[in-house]
């Protein structure tokens, strides 16, 4: 049953605003208090002995890591910059040990960051699967080096798709799942959301290549870390997390690179010999 009535008085209009401004005011999100990291890499072990530092470093990921070391230190820290960054193969563990600190303070701190990916790696491009399940066709919402966020060299060459809420995402080629971060599960446009966007990445060893997808929805990975996936298996659901207006799938192709990010964004090709580049704003795709 539908009911109408009309109020007439200027302090019920009053009101009303009141409470749709009180209302909108609550529904504000606010960013979130929590950073999740897509792996865990256990931390540095040091030991000193007369004058020499061990450090232990453990990559449990199935992706080769490099680790970058600093310490305030000034000696440590000196050493750390003349050393550069630690690669270590999937799942290998290594020692390094660094002699000629008769005076190392035993409170030196060290400080630690780590990226996936080997710069000696030779990278071989393959032919991509679409990221969703074949069948299905989506539109284009934004190409290579769209004004909106695939602007920098970490997104340059991603493409994105206008997939719904909970929509099937694929694994695009076999690989390993190296990073899954899902805990996320708001979104906005400003720049200030970029790093909270709930994502999926897979390694594909044989070329030295990772694809990325980005924006799923809240718990919405379908896979585990350091899982085995094949080429159109499905890996996560489709959201609105992270920098975006839309409910989407952010697509990259990432290879090593020596950037702040650890990864850079390329071109590449889908298997039915489309091109990323050719890709523009409203084209429409399909899965065969």
């Amino acid at each position: 049953m539908q009911r109408s009535f009309t109020i007439c008085t200027a302090k019920f209009r009053l009101l009303a605003l009141f409470v749709t401004v009180l209302l909108l005011g609550c529904a504000t999100v606010q960013l979130p208090t929590q950073r999740f990291s897509q792996a865990q890499i256990p931390a540095p072990q040091l030991q000193l002995q007369g004058d020499t530092l061990s450090i232990k470093l453990r990559n449990t990921n199935r992706s080769p890591i490099r680790f970058s070391m600093a310490s305030e230190n000034e000696a440590l820290g000196r050493a750390f910059n003349e050393m550069g960054s630690v690669t270590l193969a999937a799942q290998l563990d290594t020692i390094v040990r660094l002699a000629g600190f008769h005076n190392l303070d035993e409170n030196a701190q060290l400080s630690y960051s780590w990226s996936l990916g080997d710069l000696e790696h030779s990278v071989k491009p393959i032919a991509l699967a679409y990221p969703f399940p074949k069948g299905n066709s989506y539109k284009v919402i934004q190409g290579n080096n769209g004004s909106f966020s695939h602007n920098t060299d970490w997104s340059r060459y991603a493409i994105d798709f206008d997939l719904k809420a909970s929509d099937t995402i694929s694994a695009a080629h076999d690989g390993f799942v190296v990073g899954v971060v899902q805990g996320y599960q708001h979104g906005g446009p400003e720049k200030k959301w970029k790093p909270y966007g709930n994502f999926i990445t897979l390694y594909h060893p044989e070329a030295g290549i990772y694809t990325q997808y980005v924006h799923l929805q809240h718990n919405g990975s379908l896979v585990e870390l350091g899982d085995w996936v094949k080429k159109g298996q499905p890996i996560g659901l489709s959201g609105m997390t992270g920098q975006t207006t839309v409910v989407h799938l952010h697509f990259n192709y990432l290879v090593p690179a020596d950037t702040p990010d650890g990864l850079k964004s390329i071109p590449f090709t889908f298997e039915d010999g489309t091109r990323s580049e050719e890709l523009t704003r409203g084209e429409v795709v399909l899965s065969e």
